[in-house]
């Protein structure tokens, strides 16, 4: 039996690295790792998209994207085939966007965040802001990737500009409870993950290790939590 080719999309501006405590069956499912490319002139996110698909050698594969790589998955499911499009930690419209990031679309705010502040991770980290925050700062040192300025500015005007609104019911959706990024409660139809933060693809490997089999060869349709385990 062929394996179930299955390609893993990180975080806004993060290396695959984020997945290094993700481990499937390999009997099962060949994994491959995607990673960012520095996006064209004036390149919109379905032609983002539509270019990302050439790295995809196998035929139906599975595409797994955490937060904004689970939006650019959905984006590039409309050029292929896929056997299934999971989200981790994501949205599946921006029906779904927290308050703040509805704001920042109609006031054009996220114009005003300064990019060189998140290409000097370093710098940041030389200032005490307690043990959470440094912890979080090293966190990021190590899993942000790419630190083009051109990269930032455009993957942050996408995720708010993002303009589907009608949710793809074949998408499946696993969400932590704990979300600070994309609250739970502006969520819908997911499966939850109880203490899942924004990086739970970190740290609840261990959940997602022990339920992720199951939900790609979908064996248990029940999207309840507790149904998947702890």
């Amino acid at each position: 039996m062929s394996k179930i080719p299955v390609y893993l999309m990180p975080g806004l501006a993060a290396s695959a690295a984020i997945f290094e405590r993700i481990a499937l069956p390999e009997a099962v499912f060949e994994t491959v790792l995607l990673e960012w490319e520095i996006p064209l002139d004036q390149e919109t996110l379905p032609d983002y998209a539509k270019r990302m698909t050439e790295k995809i050698k196998h035929p139906n594969p599975v595409l797994i994207g955490v937060s904004f790589g689970g939006i650019l998955v959905q984006e590039m499911a409309a050029f292929i085939q896929v056997r299934k499009v999971i989200i981790i930690s994501s949205v599946k419209s921006n029906l779904e966007f927290p308050r703040r990031m509805k704001i920042a679309k109609t006031t054009k705010a996220y114009k005003l965040i300064p990019m060189s502040l998140i290409l000097n991770i370093e710098n940041l980290a030389k200032f005490s802001f307690g043990a959470k925050v440094n912890q979080r700062l090293k966190l990021y040192e190590k899993f942000l990737s790419v630190r083009d300025i051109r990269y930032l500015d455009w993957a942050v005007e996408k995720v708010i500009l993002w303009d589907r609104t009608v949710a793809d019911k074949n998408v499946i959706h696993i969400h932590g409870d704990a979300d600070d990024v994309f609250p739970i409660k502006y969520i819908s139809d997911c499966i939850v993950v109880k203490g899942g933060t924004h990086i739970m693809i970190l740290n609840k490997y261990k959940w997602l290790n022990a339920n992720l089999p199951e939900i790609i060869l979908g064996t248990n349709t029940n999207l309840d939590q507790e149904d998947y385990g702890k």
